[in-house]
Order: structure tokens, then C-alpha cells, then sequence
């Protein structure tokens, strides 16, 4: 991702490339998120989170809503950190969480608003991807 010809005439670069500044906004959205999500599940300040958990999640894993909340934090906080530090593997791993919570959604009933606004944070996660350096491109 290169900068643009967009100079002053004293050589400053007036804008980045329009590819570099999708990539670094949703760099930092895909990081700043998940870490403020998740740490979230530990105060319920945002949210009470255990309302969005389906009853089947805590059949599989036995363990109260809250306890398995604290789970889900400590994996978006994660995964948080995976995107500032390795972004073409972190939105992978956003976009997977971004499934389970969209799974869990439908399979809970009634939030079906939410999944649906998951479901375009997962196609910008792929996005994200496919913008990080390093990701095969088309060729131009």
C-alpha cells in the first residue's frame, strides 16, 4: 500500500492511500472493540451480556452465564490484541468469534437486529483481511 501523488508544492503528502486508510481504521476499530467488549463482560456497564447467551451454551458448558461471559471476554480481549499485533490473522479470528456470536443469536430467537449488524462486523472483519499486508491480492 503506497501513498498517493497528492503533494503540496513543498513535497508534503496530502493524503494516504485510500487502501491504507481503510486498513488502519478498521485496524483500530477491530482492536479497540473486542478489548472494550470484552472487558465489559467482567463489569456489565455496556450490557447485561447474559441476556444475548442462548440456554444451549450453558447446557454444553456447564457453568453459570456470567462465569461463561467471563470466557467470552478473555477471548475478545484476545482477540483484540491479535488484530493490532497480527491483523491478517486477528480479523480471521474476529470474523470466526463474529459467527459463533451470530449462531447464537438465531438459535436464541429475537435478536435477530444484532445478528443481522454482526453479520456486517463479520463482512468488515473479512475486509480487514483482505486489506492487511501480506494478504494475496488481484492482480491490477
Amino acid at each position: 500500500m503506497e501513498a498517493t501523488g497528492v503533494t503540496t508544492s513543498s513535497g508534503r503528502l496530502m493524503a494516504m492511500n485510500p487502501d491504507r486508510q481503510a486498513f488502519l481504521l478498521l485496524r483500530t476499530v477491530f482492536t479497540a472493540a473486542p478489548i472494550i467488549f470484552g472487558l465489559d463482560k467482567f463489569t456489565n456497564i455496556l450490557a447485561d451480556w447474559t441476556m444475548y447467551l442462548a440456554p444451549v451454551a450453558t447446557s454444553v458448558v456447564p457453568v453459570p452465564a456470567q462465569t461463561f461471559m467471563y470466557a467470552v471476554g478473555v477471548v475478545e480481549i484476545i482477540a483484540g490484541i491479535a488484530v493490532a499485533v497480527r491483523p491478517r490473522f486477528g480479523s480471521l479470528l474476529v470474523a470466526v468469534w463474529l459467527l459463533g456470536i451470530i449462531i447464537n443469536l438465531l438459535v436464541l430467537g429475537g435478536f435477530y437486529d444484532v445478528a443481522l449488524r454482526d453479520f456486517g462486523l463479520m463482512v468488515a472483519a473479512l475486509a480487514l483481511n483482505r486489506l492487511s499486508p501480506g494478504s494475496v491480492r488481484r492482480q491490477r
